[in-house]
């Protein structure tokens, strides 16, 4: 029988990892790890799966530390040992924990992801049209509920809509928004954005996002909130229709902070003759 031989003692290191990160499914790079115990130590040694999730997710270069629960809450690591073993144990540590959040990030069952209304930058008739509205089922909507901004003379001032997610961390790949036809006014005007762009981000602090929640006097959302992804701009078609905005690569939104930019205003008012969304 012919001797094995490890083509991985035949590279250099640089080489090593180079041909390693062309894998792009983080189920790929686990079965790296099970090939053997010194390709495991490999991709421990080298935080492969961590520079797998920051080319997937560049919104993960901002942590800048990690730790793994157990039941009893935050899992601290013991400093007993020499430097090399506590060296060794921060790595395996991020292995794991970034091994883990690949493979859920990559498996997730497709679902709606906003929870609940934070803010709108205005809302021109409360309660009657306000943000709540647009998490209303289809067909309560045809029945004319909707939000509406304040009405501006000049159609570039753009508008806000805030929410908050049903986690954290949610994957987010495309967004749905449907433009409301007026069909209670003269030629059932269609009261769309020119066009659309996405945040996401996290609170600044936990009570930033309970004064939203709660309070009727509100701070602005970017001094309220830290942004980690701003998406490029879309346009947005005058239809009355469920329009689907895609964004670019899937997005790991760390916070659970979603908010709508609609920028730019295509359709006035005949009663007062401003722009309104």
């Amino acid at each position: 029988m012919e001797a094995c031989m490890d083509f991985m003692n035949w590279l250099d290191l640089d080489m090593s990892v180079k041909l390693l990160m062309h894998l792009k499914d983080p189920s790929d790079l686990a079965r790296v790890s099970s090939v053997s115990r010194s390709w495991r130590d490999f991709v421990i040694a080298n935080g492969l799966f961590k520079q797998l999730c920051l080319r997937m997710y560049p919104q993960l270069s901002k942590v800048a530390y990690v730790m793994e629960l157990n039941n009893c809450g935050a899992k601290e690591p013991v400093e007993v040992g020499s430097s090399h073993s506590m060296e060794w144990e921060s790595l395996a540590r991020d292995h794991r924990v970034y091994a883990t959040l690949a493979r859920v990030c990559t498996s997730f069952h497709v679902r709606d992801c906003i929870s609940e209304t934070i803010s709108a930058s205005s809302t021109d008739n409360y309660p009657a049209e306000t943000i709540d509205n647009t998490l209303l089922p289809a067909d309560i909507v045809s029945q004319g509920a909707y939000w509406s901004s304040k009405g501006q003379s000049n159609p570039a001032v753009p508008e806000t809509l805030t929410y908050k997610l049903v986690s954290e961390l949610c994957v987010i790949t495309e967004i749905y928004i449907r433009p409301f036809k007026a069909f209670f006014q003269p030629g059932s005007p269609i009261y769309s954005a020119k066009s659309v762009r996405f945040r996401m981000g996290h609170p600044k602090s936990p009570n930033d996002l309970g004064s939203h929640l709660l309070g009727d006097s509100l701070p602005s959302a970017d001094d309220t909130f830290v942004w980690t992804y701003t998406s490029p701009e879309f346009p947005m078609a005058q239809e009355s229709c469920l329009q689907k905005f895609r964004l670019p690569e899937p997005v790991l939104c760390i916070g659970g902070i979603l908010q709508i930019e609609l920028l730019g205003r295509v359709q006035t008012q005949e009663m007062d003759g401003l722009f309104y969304i």
